[in-house]
């Protein structure tokens, strides 16, 4: 990382000495990207002249200084990035989206007791309402495949749990793009997938406003060690979601309430969870209304 870093100051720095100030340039990740170290500028596009004056890279003589502010700023990425850069180095595939292999319940029911990893794709509230013992929420419409990538050991078998065979589909797709393929498929209704061997079960759904009116409870925050340090809520428990499935043993006794910032990693981390036993409530809200509703919040400074 330190050599690459210095390689990107002094390619900005070249291409600002070689090109013209008109040139344009244009990012190469879309927002959120886990390669970025910062925030970066709040614009689609920029020229080098823009650049030449705003870019780190470029108002920073001292390489030194330059490599020790840009990693200060780097997040822990997704472990399946190890996978990717093989994959990617051994060139294209032709991925497999032919239709999964189904599994109907009761080999669903034996997959669930044996432990295997059976990921629920519809929406959080759907799945806190009525889901599988044993099963996790990983909802499709949401940072799916970042996280079913990040935290189900790699090479694991993987069941997927859908509405319909689109909803399959596109969750297949989702995952080849990461090198993730031929994962197996159960489709229908909870209901229609429960059986004696596999029983349905369901956890609540709060905001913080609800939160801020329960005497003594205990909270589990979900987000990343620079979103705690910003401001987090006082005498909550910080276990980033993904050091969640190798901490369980840290986790408290007792209901607890988890939260992220949104109700997204929330949702994930409640149902993994409550498939290790945990009685959870889901805090589907955004953190930014925790102070506002009555929640003390704090730094770590």
């Amino acid at each position: 990382t330190d050599e690459l870093t210095r390689a990107q100051w002094r390619s900005v720095r070249r291409l600002i000495d070689e090109l013209p100030d008109s040139t344009a340039v244009y990012p190469t990740h879309g927002f959120g990207s886990f390669c970025s170290s910062s925030g970066g500028a709040d614009r689609d596009h920029t020229t080098i002249g823009q650049e030449a004056d705003d870019n780190i890279a470029a108002t920073t003589d001292d390489v030194d200084a330059f490599v020790e502010e840009l990693l200060a700023g780097l997040s822990d990425h997704p472990a399946y990035y190890a996978h990717m850069s093989l994959l990617n180095r051994a060139g294209a595939f032709e991925p497999d989206l032919g239709e999964p292999e189904r599994v109907e319940a009761d080999e669903l029911a034996d997959r669930l007791v044996a432990g295997e990893w059976v990921l629920d794709l519809r929406n959080r509230r759907a799945y806190a309402e009525r889901h599988l013992v044993g099963s996790a929420g990983f909802e499709l419409d949401g940072p799916f495949v970042t996280y079913v990538g990040w935290l189900i050991p790699w090479g694991a078998r993987i069941t997927l749990i859908g509405e319909s065979s689109e909803q399959i589909a596109d969750a297949q797709r989702e995952l080849v793009r990461i090198g993730i393929d031929h994962p197996h498929a159960a489709v229908g209704a909870i209901d229609e997938l429960a059986t004696p061997n596999a029983e349905v079960a369901s956890y609540p759904i709060a905001d913080f406003a609800e939160l801020a009116t329960t005497d003594g409870a205990t909270v589990v925050d979900v987000r990343r060690r620079d979103e705690w340090d910003d401001g987090h809520i006082e005498g909550a428990h910080h276990i980033a979601i993904h050091e969640l499935l190798d901490h369980l043993h840290h986790v408290p006794d007792g209901r607890l309430w988890v939260h992220c910032a949104s109700g997204a990693r929330a949702s994930i981390a409640a149902s993994l969870l409550a498939r290790a036993g945990h009685d959870v409530v889901l805090i589907d809200d955004s953190f930014e209304h925790a102070e506002r509703a009555g929640v003390p919040v704090t730094s770590a400074s």
